[in-house]
């Protein structure tokens, strides 16, 4: 759908060329429509060989295994919403560690999923029942005769098999200190 109205002082849009692309623009005041973006997170927290998972009670995803995750809000930093996903999801506490997998999803709203590794700290996994309606740590063996999401079952490959130690992790003590900075390095 395309923009009318701008978002920022009410007055009407334009398509104009910003920076070499066709965009729509504010005909009063400086705004321009970048696009349409969502991101999502992910958690692959594991513990004792074995996977976190939560099967979806709702749409998109209802009766799939998937690990646990969401969409961050606008003013939360990327790092706590992977956190607070994990805990409202199935009351589950986990840090994170890094970064370890990415998808990018073009499309009318164009999606990127940041996958997290997570360390498990505490928590029995206990569905909230309303977005997840089970939820457990579970093995390969036991994932097989699940309904495992498909993506969900490359991240699986990525905890289980991967090299989570490449991925990029925490810096806690950036050289520069950068206030409301989600900063994560090799």
């Amino acid at each position: 759908m395309e923009m009318k109205f701008c978002s920022s002082c009410g007055s009407e849009m334009e398509t104009r060329d910003v920076d070499g692309t066709l965009r729509r623009a504010c005909t009063k005041c400086s705004f321009v429509h970048w696009g349409n973006y969502s991101i999502g997170v992910g958690a692959l927290v594991v513990h004792e060989d074995k996977m976190l998972l939560v099967r979806r009670a709702q749409e998109p995803g209802k009766g799939y295994w998937t690990n646990p995750g969401g969409y961050i809000e606008q003013m939360e930093p990327i790092e706590e919403t992977i956190v607070r996903e994990v805990m409202e999801e199935c009351k589950v506490t986990a840090k994170v560690s890094g970064i370890v997998a990415l998808r990018d999803q073009p499309r009318s709203i164009h999606n990127l999923y940041v996958a997290f590794s997570m360390d498990y700290v505490g928590g029995e996994p206990t569905p909230d029942g309303i977005e997840v309606d089970a939820a457990g740590f579970y093995s390969l063996d036991e994932m097989e005769s699940m309904n495992v999401a498909p993506f969900t079952k490359w991240l699986v490959d990525v905890a289980l098999r991967g090299n989570l130690s490449a991925g990029l992790a925490v810096d806690r003590n950036p050289i520069v200190p950068l206030n409301g900075y989600g900063l994560f390095r090799v």
